[in-house]
């Protein structure tokens, strides 16, 4: 088996050294300002290992990537029940598409497009006033991640909530419907605020562990969920992870992994590593462009994919 610090270090330099770089989002302002040659990548192994390459220490907005996070709390609330109001279905629609709530009724394809985070975001929202819902969510992801740093970034939060007239539409749409049940400001300020987090690849990596490991923290000793709801939230992540492009990332990555427009991808190679990689320049389906080509190779070197 190749030396797994060699290959991360070869392929953070291979990253670091291209040209075609995809583009920032730039419907978000704060994400804008983002440089595109920014590239890191950090691996955690089973014993708590750290195996890092290039900005891996500089914190991004995690944007969507908080939805895995969300989707584990919302689940501890309600369970099962949560399926009810959030489908576990590709949506083969862009992440922030309003078709097919209309066509199925408020009731949103899976819990990592926008619509389902919103609504997910609603169940922790439910008796809970705004600030001790993203209370509860900051601790979780600082526990999982060993950093009580992490904090949320206000100026892309206030950045999204000024130009977040389409999530505003879909969470209306859902209200109406009773899929979304709280007062719509709240769910939507919350919900704004976790995908304004900020971490470093390094950061996420560690806080992915309890996906890689069957809902545990090796390291820390520490039972986080079951291993069949850790199975579960994995599936989801292969199957609508890369929202339109989950497809095309299963093929050539083979590994549950979930993105976010601000260039970060965070996967797992179940029993093995967490791993984070961020490279802010974004494809056509609005995942990291050279986040996957990293993550495919790092996979097909190590042969780590879940297909075997």
């Amino acid at each position: 088996m190749p030396d797994l610090s060699t290959i991360v270090a070869e392929i953070a330099a291979t990253m670091r050294a291209e040209t075609a770089r995809g583009t920032v989002a730039d419907y978000i302002p704060e994400l804008r300002r983002v440089s595109p040659d920014r590239f890191g990548i950090a691996v955690v192994t089973r014993d708590g290992e750290e195996i890092v390459g290039g900005d891996a220490d500089e914190p991004f907005s995690i944007q969507s990537i908080s939805k895995v996070f969300t989707l584990t709390l919302a689940l501890g609330r309600v369970g099962d029940g949560l399926w009810k109001r959030v489908g576990r279905e590709p949506s083969g629609d862009p992440f922030n598409s309003i078709v097919q709530l209309e066509h199925e009724r408020g009731i949103p394809r899976n819990p990592f497009i926008n619509a389902g985070a919103i609504a997910v975001t609603d169940v922790l929202l439910s008796g809970n006033r705004p600030r001790e819902a993203l209370g509860e969510i900051l601790r979780f992801i600082r526990f999982v991640a060993e950093d009580e740093a992490i904090a949320i970034d206000e100026a892309v939060a206030r950045s999204e909530r000024e130009t977040g007239f389409l999530n505003a539409s879909l969470a209306n749409y859902m209200r109406a419907f009773g899929v979304v049940q709280g007062q719509v400001e709240h769910v939507l300020g919350v919900y704004f605020h976790h995908c304004a987090i900020a971490m470093s690849c390094r950061h996420l990596a560690r806080a992915g562990r309890y996906l890689a490991f069957n809902g545990r923290i090796p390291s820390l000793e520490a039972g986080i969920i079951t291993p069949d709801r850790a199975r579960r939230i994995n599936a989801l992540m292969l199957t609508c992870g890369h929202y339109d492009g989950s497809g095309d990332f299963a093929f050539s990555v083979g590994l549950p992994g979930k993105s976010g427009v601000g260039g970060g991808v965070l996967a797992v190679a179940p029993g093995t590593v967490s791993i984070a990689v961020w490279s802010p320049g974004l494809d056509a389906k609005g995942n990291s462009l050279l986040g996957r080509i990293a993550l495919e190779r790092l996979a097909r070197a190590m042969q780590w994919s879940v297909f075997g």
